[in-house]
């Protein structure tokens, strides 16, 4: 494996990419879990945090940063797909690399990370699912983590979807491993991956409503018998706003 792993790679010459340093404000998020049913019981109903996305970088990225953008835009270009209809947006942030991927594109990028020499991400391990309710149009995200073990590198690809129209197109026929990843951003997000070879529910039962890890999924109403004792459910406990 070389010397240039993905925490080196941003150390030495390279600079820090220049990012928009306001980034995109998509809500104000009051108390500590969102509920404002009287559901909370953690004491910090009172807390108020504003959500905020990293805004899009501009180049120089730094380290080998460039390298991964320019060689994943040259072979885009290769294949007659311009790369600004594909990348969306470019974001540098926390030393961590990550491509914003219009989901109708993905399947291609992600081969062509896989395949192409100068790039070669031939693991994805895993794809996880987020549910921002302020990022109207865009509300559902699919988060890709790929690592390149040929090069020693690591980046993310982002892909969002609104929840009018949850469908993404499934990575199974590029890294296989996503199989049970993708049922299981299914079951909890209700991302629904076209292509799929059997896209079921992988935790809760098959008869299941709803989307549990949804940001809009309703606190409690679900009592919890744990070694003999009922727990109440959220909504029923002591609150103590």
């Amino acid at each position: 494996m070389s010397d240039d792993t993905h925490g080196e790679g941003q150390n030495g010459n390279s600079v820090p990419a220049p990012r928009d340093t306001g980034g995109e404000v998509i809500r104000v998020r009051r108390g500590m879990f969102g509920a404002n049913n009287g559901g909370d019981t953690s004491g910090y109903g009172g807390l108020i945090r504003t959500v905020t996305l990293p805004g899009a970088s501009s180049r120089p990225y730094g380290g080998w940063f460039d390298e991964v953008a320019d060689e994943l835009e040259g072979a885009l270009e290769e294949q007659d797909l311009l790369p600004e209809n594909a990348i969306e947006r470019t974001v540098v942030d926390r030393d961590e690399l990550t491509f914003h991927i219009a989901r109708e594109h993905l399947v291609q990028v992600a081969r062509t990370l896989r395949d192409d020499p100068a790039l070669r991400f031939e693991l994805c391990t895993g794809v996880s699912g987020v549910h921002f309710l302020g990022d109207k149009g865009r509300e559902l995200h699919a988060v890709y983590h790929l690592r390149s073990l040929t090069h020693g590198r690591i980046i993310r690809l982002e892909v969002s979807a609104p929840d009018s129209d949850p469908h993404i197109p499934s990575l199974v026929e590029v890294y296989p491993t996503n199989d049970w990843h993708e049922r299981e951003a299914y079951d909890f997000f209700g991302l629904i991956f076209d292509g799929h070879p059997a896209l079921t529910r992988i935790m809760m039962p098959d008869d299941w409503q709803g989307f549990p890890q949804r940001k809009d999924y309703p606190l409690g109403g679900i009592a919890v018998e744990y070694k003999g004792a009922q727990i109440p459910a959220p909504d029923q406990r002591r609150s103590y706003s």
